[in-house]
């Protein structure tokens, strides 16, 4: 990829999302409540309403990219996030701390700018390598939100989302400086109500012969890899009796191999393999991992499924790959876009779906048979993946 300094503000960013999902909201609600019932129902609202927005405003950003720019809707989203964190920081209310939680949900669709800005300034066959980057900032952010929240939770339970505004804002600082167009506005671009709605946005990518394939694959690997981020705390403290610290070191192995194996690794494979074989390729690695996960009964399988599941995650750079190269220049902000409304419905109704699906086999079942489901559509993803023909970009018009 060109332009070293734009990668480090693109990957700030991506980092800086997930961080942002990391800090411990649970522990300033409670602090706001002063009512554990009242702190679990309020923070429950908060992930829905952060998912939610997130569906509602990624396709609207994307339509706005094409037509004004990548920067200008990069940096300004950047810049309201850090204010918004600020005002997580000084919320009185629970009100107050639902109206800026959805807030940060929207300006956190910067996602959809990232993947569309990496498809302008990143060759064809190098993509893959640049998606797998941003898959290890996302991973990085995965493990520095908790860290990052437990130990400047622990002085001041507000203090995290000060943090968060600061790295927000010196992040943005910095693109102002280096962060170059990608590409130049088309105002041409129409930026209407049927065209930037999430519904119509995800509809017309759906009507798409290969797109609305690549489409549905990337729903079903989000519905499974939400539902074993769901539940996977519960299910080693119910399968194995992991303690709190054993889970955290199992979390943490886990991101930092997958971000070490996304930074390095992913990128020679996919030009090996070709962004079909290696997506179809990742997406099985997958299916086995949950599969197994399903069944295991001792920890060294625990541990080698989830070695599995770390191999696997090449699927998603490899697929993004792919599906830039299934459109237009002018018209990834708006794909993109649509593709990340996608993953927010899935971010906002598979938690709770798989929460009480996982409650109900305690009950009468087993537990691994919510991680069997998820494995179900993991190989959907793989069926999708496998018959979507891998055509020239501009035969999907």
């Amino acid at each position: 990829m060109r332009r070293a300094p734009a990668l480090t503000v693109l990957l700030g960013t991506v980092f800086l999302d997930m961080l942002g999902l990391g800090l411990i909201v649970p522990a300033l609600m409670t602090s706001i409540t002063e009512d554990a019932a009242a702190a679990v129902f309020w923070s429950g609202l908060l992930g829905s309403v952060y998912g939610l927005l997130q569906f509602v405003v990624s396709p609207l950003l994307g339509r706005l990219s094409d037509r004004h720019g990548r920067r200008p809707v990069l940096l300004a989203s950047l810049t309201c996030l850090g204010v918004d964190w600020l005002a997580h920081a000084a919320s009185p209310s629970p009100w107050a701390l639902l109206v800026f939680h959805a807030a940060a949900g929207a300006c956190a669709a910067t996602y959809t700018v990232v993947n569309a800005y990496i498809a302008d300034v990143t060759e064809p066959g190098a993509r893959a390598q640049a998606y797998g980057l941003i898959g290890a900032a996302f991973g990085l952010g995965f493990v520095a939100g908790p860290v990052l929240g437990g130990l400047l939770g622990a002085v001041d339970v507000r203090l995290p989302f000060v943090a968060a505004a600061v790295l927000c804002f010196a992040n943005a600082a910095y693109g102002w400086l280096v962060l170059p167009e990608s590409r130049p506005g088309d105002p041409s671009t129409p930026v209407t109500l049927r065209l930037a709605n999430p519904i119509g946005a995800i509809a017309a990518v759906l009507r798409r012969p290969v797109l609305g394939h690549l489409a549905r694959a990337r729903f079903c690997a989000d519905v499974a890899r939400m539902t074993h981020q769901s539940t996977w705390t519960f299910y080693l403290t119910h399968q194995f009796a992991f303690s709190t610290t054993q889970i955290g070191l199992v979390l943490a192995v886990s991101a930092l191999a997958g971000v070490v194996y996304q930074a390095r690794a992913v990128g020679p494979v996919v030009r090996r393999l070709g962004d079909k074989r290696a997506a179809v390729a990742g997406s099985l690695l997958g299916l086995v991992s949950l599969f197994g996960t399903a069944f295991v009964s001792v920890p060294w399988l625990l541990y080698l499924m989830c070695a599995v599941g770390v191999l696997g995650s090449l699927a998603g750079a490899a697929a993004q790959s792919w599906i830039s190269r299934s459109v237009r220049a002018d018209e990834q902000g708006a794909v993109q876009g649509a593709l990340t409304g996608i993953g927010a419905v899935a971010e906002t109704v598979v938690p709770v779906t798989a929460g009480v699906a996982f409650g109900w086999a305690l009950t009468y079942a087993s537990a691994g048979l919510v991680y069997l489901g998820a494995a179900v559509f993991a190989a959907g993803s793989a069926l999708l993946l496998a018959a979507t023909p891998d055509v020239a970009p501009r035969a999907v018009e």
